[in-house]
């Protein structure tokens, strides 16, 4: 019976879900962003003509990422469960959602690393190598905050994505706004909680997207 919303009873439960999916998002683009910037400049300074060229560690860093971005989420959840179970000691709850999670993000982020840093200009990286710039220092004090604003905009299109990933994963006891519609609305053919759900969901997309927007422009600006 589709009785429709009610907050006396399903606000509590919203409140709840809506908490355990930010947790779920947040824990992901912080590990899963951290471990994504690291795979992606070591694509990038191992490539060819990169700060610390080598073709070897090139080629196996490149086909890992091609072999696992491409990967269903769905799939990939159920391939990392071994690993999930001995980080987290279980494979059911929104912390041990984080690993699927964090797994998918990070090779998505490298990519959108590698990619910003690849359109900076290979002038500006020569001229600081003519004044005896370290390569740490290159990659922390230009190649990094010359990448920052269009690497901001990459974050935000990768944390779409995550609420995305959080969704599903709560559909399979991940907990979250996923499981919220799925257990108080789909499977009681209460439409009403499940609209409800998406409009939350649009919300937290259009304020992560606006955030990144607004610090995008701050970082090109400055740059």
């Amino acid at each position: 019976m589709n009785e429709g919303f009610q907050w006396n009873e399903h606000g509590s439960k919203l409140l709840e879900a809506s908490g355990q999916t930010l947790y779920m998002v947040a824990a992901t683009l912080v590990i899963g962003g951290l471990l994504g910037l690291v795979l992606g400049l070591a694509l990038y300074t191992t490539r060819r003509g990169g700060l610390v060229e080598n073709r070897w560690v090139f080629a196996l860093l490149n086909l890992t990422v091609n072999i696992f971005r491409p990967i269903p989420f769905l799939i990939l959840l159920f391939a990392v469960a071994p690993l999930t179970v001995g980080i987290v000691g279980t494979r059911l709850g929104s912390t041990a959602m984080i690993v699927p999670m964090s797994v998918a993000a990070t090779f998505g982020v490298s990519r959108i690393v590698e990619q910003n840093l690849v359109a900076i200009d290979p002038g500006v990286i020569e001229a600081a190598r003519a004044t005896g710039a370290t390569r740490w220092r290159i990659i922390t004090s230009l190649l990094v905050p010359e990448a920052l604003g269009p690497l901001i905009l990459g974050y935000t299109f990768i944390c779409i994505a995550v609420v995305d990933m959080s969704a599903l994963a709560g559909t399979l006891d991940g907990g979250g706004l996923g499981a919220f519609a799925l257990d108080y609305g789909y499977k009681r053919w209460n439409f009403g909680v499940v609209w409800v759900t998406v409009i939350v969901i649009i919300i937290l997309v259009q304020l992560a997207q606006a955030l990144g927007n607004r610090l995008s422009r701050k970082a090109m600006h400055h740059g």
